[in-house]
């Protein structure tokens, strides 16, 4: 059996295509947690940033960026 591969957040946003402020911000919702610490930076296994990145995506079952819901404004129709 392997050991995860740990990224800090700055390489694991660059491999997800966010922003680590992106990282910090889905670990202050929840949405994220560290798999470790080396220092003071937080660690993070890539499966676990790319399953949250789909789920702010909304790709499949996630939530997306507005729960999932359609947009029922009538500003487009």
């Amino acid at each position: 059996m392997t050991t995860p591969t740990l990224l800090t957040g700055a390489l694991a946003a660059a491999e997800a295509g966010v922003s680590p402020a992106t990282i910090r911000k889905w670990v202050q919702l929840g949405r994220l947690s560290p798999a470790g610490k080396q220092g003071r930076a937080q660690l993070f296994r890539l499966e676990d940033v790319f399953a949250a990145e789909r789920d702010a995506r909304g790709g499949p079952g996630g939530r997306g960026g507005r729960g999932g819901r359609p947009c029922t404004s009538g500003r487009d129709a």
